[in-house]
């Protein structure tokens, strides 16, 4: 049976989130809509008299308050060095406010949708808003957010997968043999590269985390904010054959180098960053498998068949790590 720290979520009803944002002092109407989120609790909540805004209730356990609120001011430093950054809002002089077991932070609403990754310009614009983040980035430091390395988002991630009873008895072989090859081109790779600079990252820079409106990116969810290298929240922008990504590259740095240089050795990072998050992503589901929300968003993921496929994964991308890196045009 599932424990109340397997399913943190399971008393937040709409009428508890409702509660929970009044007793901040907003007037609500009734209205609640929930956000595509997995690992939080995301709500659109309709206000009387006023724009609605949203509700974000973090998961219990997984960040501690101080990292918690290195996000939100991260997030506050980049929207007043102007960047179009979705921040929290300020309420009794907190951004962050437990009630009940719960934490949570409110936001403005923002709209918008996916860019169009596959145009130009849309690509140098993202290269520009990355630019000028990594330059923010750039100028301090965490103290309480993870920093991005083969250890928590590689080997964790394995023996974890290793003991946690998805991967069929047939494959686990095969599946440990893999991923410890892969795990080794990733610590290759980044010896390659050498001493990259580390700075604050968005993270999980992906479309999905980028709402877009009349030609400008707004920039959501910092929820996974870390140290890392830059080439982290520029790779997730890449698609297709070698060619087309090295191009895809080429347009995003047409854009980032107006703010910020790069570091061409971080080339040598762009598989070795894709296989962590392969190894992160799969472990990341496991983990979370009692919140009833997976299941019922991943429901493959239990499959033999899923777990075959994955070893496909990583037999592309033992093969990939074994290309030279990109070069760019």
């Amino acid at each position: 049976m599932p424990s109340s720290r397997d399913t943190p979520y399971a008393d937040l009803t709409p009428d508890a989130v409702l509660d929970a944002v009044e007793s901040l002092g907003f007037a609500c109407d009734g209205r609640v809509l929930a956000l595509n989120s997995y690992e939080n609790r995301v709500y659109r909540i309709g206000l009387e008299d006023a724009a609605p805004l949203v509700a974000k209730f973090y998961r219990p356990g997984r960040w501690s308050d101080e990292a918690i609120l290195e996000e939100h001011a991260f997030a506050t430093e980049l929207r007043e060095a102007e960047l179009s950054v979705v921040a929290p809002l300020t309420v009794h002089g907190n951004t962050l406010h437990r009630v009940g077991k719960h934490r949570l932070a409110l936001f403005p609403l923002q709209g918008g949708h996916a860019p169009e990754l596959d145009r130009r310009d849309t690509l140098e614009h993202m290269g520009r808003v990355l630019g000028r983040l990594h330059a923010v980035g750039a100028g301090r430091r965490f103290a309480h957010r993870p920093r991005l390395d083969a250890e928590r988002f590689g080997r964790a991630p394995l023996r974890f997968l290793l003991g946690s009873g998805f991967l069929p008895a047939q494959l686990e072989a095969s599946f440990r043999r893999l991923a410890e090859a892969l795990l080794e081109r990733v610590d290759q790779a980044f010896a390659r590269a050498g001493r990259i600079a580390a700075l604050r990252l968005h993270g999980d820079c992906h479309a999905g985390n980028i709402l877009w409106r009349d030609g400008q990116a707004h920039m959501v969810d910092l929820d996974d904010c870390l140290t890392g290298p830059a080439m982290q929240d520029l790779w997730m922008f890449l698609s297709g054959p070698a060619p087309e990504q090295a191009q895809q590259l080429a347009w995003l740095l047409d854009g980032y180098r107006m703010f910020r240089d790069f570091d061409a050795r971080e080339l040598q990072l762009v598989e070795a960053l894709r296989a962590l998050r392969l190894l992160h992503y799969h472990a990341w589901i496991a983990q979370r498998w009692h919140d009833p929300a997976f299941p019922a968003a991943f429901p493959w993921f239990a499959e033999p068949r899923h777990w075959e496929g994955v070893l496909t994964q990583l037999q592309e991308q033992l093969a990939a790590m074994d290309e030279p890196p990109l070069q760019l045009p």
